[in-house]
């Protein structure tokens, strides 16, 4: 029998060309996406920000940034996403954040034959960064993941300057009513820290129900509070004058800033521009 030849790295023509085989059918399969449905506030933004909203046909709930992701088919939201709105926008491409669901939804989807990447979505500047390589990799931009890269150290770098008086903060979301309030291992906290301010509920982990009275127990100096949570709330002066919030140093002092959902509630691509804002409230 006649063996083929080997390489210099000792591979048998045979294995070598298996090899090239495996590598172009990936880079046939891994073309650039046309279609995506992006899982995922952050995942969303980022999309934008690479300069790739042109390919996105669907995102969930929880995309609120920029105003066009709000004008694209919703496929419910990225924790509970229905396969069937997800399979109905016939895409290439699934980015799914790591804290999407329910996972046996996220495995029908690689079953069904479509491509779900899934990116790190962590509260820390190291799981932006690394969900932004990853999202530019599948978009085929990394080009563009790296301008933004740079662009947002950059821009943490510069929001960082200068001392800011060291406070203590509450981060308040109210989804149904009654107010939730950010604690630990939140991306809320972890933005809270890079402003240079204190969590008043570092404490807890995640987010806990914070009652009127409890917030005037903990007596923050500063009180942030979400656009759609104000909106909850009957507005700024309906907001301010519950007597939990009226009776906080934060209150007294003019210390009350919104900021809009993803900003405060997600590490996303804006985060210089929130440590800018929060420490613009706290001087």
């Amino acid at each position: 029998m006649r063996l083929l030849p080997r390489t210099a790295g000792g591979l048998s023509m045979r294995r070598l060309l298996a090899i090239i085989c495996i590598v172009l059918f990936q880079g046939a399969a891994w073309a650039a996406p046309e279609r995506v449905v992006s899982l995922g506030g952050s995942v969303t933004e980022i999309v934008y920000a690479l300069g790739r909203g042109d390919v996105l046909v669907a995102d969930d709930e929880s995309s609120l940034y920029p105003e066009e992701a709000q004008k694209l088919p919703r496929v419910g939201y990225y924790r509970t996403v229905p396969l069937e709105g997800v399979v109905s926008t016939k895409p290439d491409l699934v980015l799914a954040s790591e804290n999407a669901g329910p996972p046996k939804t996220i495995e029908r989807l690689k079953q069904l034959g479509i491509r779900v990447e899934t990116v790190s979505d962590g509260p820390s500047l190291d799981s932006l960064y690394k969900r932004i390589g990853q999202i530019a990799a599948a978009l085929h931009a990394q080009e563009q993941g790296e301008a933004l890269l740079a662009d947002i150290r950059g821009g943490i770098a510069k929001a960082q300057e200068g001392q800011a008086p060291a406070l203590r903060a509450v981060v308040l979301v109210n989804r149904t009513g009654s107010f939730m309030g950010a604690g630990g291992h939140t991306a809320a906290d972890a933005v809270l820290g890079l402003a240079g301010l204190e969590n008043a509920l570092a404490g807890q982990q995640g987010y806990g129900p914070v009652s009127t009275e409890g917030l005037a127990a903990l007596q923050p100096d500063l009180i942030v509070i979400t656009t759609t949570s104000l909106q909850a709330s009957g507005g700024l002066d309906a907001f301010k004058s519950q007597a939990g919030v009226a009776n906080t140093p934060a209150a007294r002092d003019g210390r009350i800033v919104v900021l809009d959902d993803l900003l405060i509630l997600g590490m996303g691509p804006r985060v210089a521009q929130a440590i800018s804002r929060l420490k613009d409230a706290a001087r």
